[in-house]
């Protein structure tokens, strides 16, 4: 795998979802532990950036009132809305510290649904970088990351999931996403599988 081909996108490494206080940490913080995904992701994106693999932030945010979504009774976003997370300007919405961040990072605004290249201008930046390696971490393995996957797959990316490097509500949707559904639009792989790819080129 060609570093300089390659990009790891951090999908919502957000305090709302990795830091005590956050307003679903509780709700993932337990497959988060399990796998010490921060951990896992903070040195993937110090070995890799190193490696001269592009570092992509991908938050999500919202304004007050989330006048950007439609009024529904249902599904993953009314309960951002509901818990009023990731709103522009707080502490909530911040990237992790546990991440570390460079200037050389590329921060890709604009995100405010499921899937990552919908409403941002990431595959500009991705094909602008010379880039054919999408390499995925973040919230929620079977919910932004998934659909930021498929989308990547079909738009003809070698697409990388780092399962060690999600998480998401349950060990049982962790486990159903990592065994079935992921490994249909990617290469489900350990973050340790990722960076021995990169450091055999």
């Amino acid at each position: 795998m060609n570093p300089n081909a390659t990009a790891l996108v951090l999908i919502e490494f957000q305090n709302d979802f990795t830091t005590p206080g956050g307003v679903f940490h509780d709700a993932v913080k337990d497959v988060m532990h399990q796998s010490d995904m921060l951990a896992n992701t903070a040195t993937t994106v110090q070995q890799a950036r190193k490696s001269g693999v592009r570092i992509i932030h991908l938050p999500i945010q919202f304004t007050d009132g989330y006048p950007e979504l439609t009024t529904r009774d249902y599904g993953i976003l009314k309960g951002v809305a509901d818990g009023s997370a990731f709103r522009t300007g707080s502490w909530g919405a911040e990237i992790t510290d546990a991440i570390p961040r460079e200037t050389s990072d590329i921060l890709v605004e604009g995100k405010r649904g499921l899937d990552g290249f919908a409403t941002t201008g990431l595959d500009l930046v991705l094909r602008n970088n010379g880039i054919h390696n999408l390499v995925v971490a973040g919230f929620l393995t079977n919910c932004c990351v998934e659909g930021t996957v498929r989308s990547g797959y079909e738009k003809g990316y070698n697409v990388v999931t780092l399962t060690d490097c999600t998480a998401t509500f349950t060990e049982e949707q962790q486990k159903a996403a990592e065994n079935f559904t992921l490994p249909m639009f990617s290469q489900a792989l350990r973050h340790t599988e990722f960076l021995d790819a990169l450091s055999a080129k």
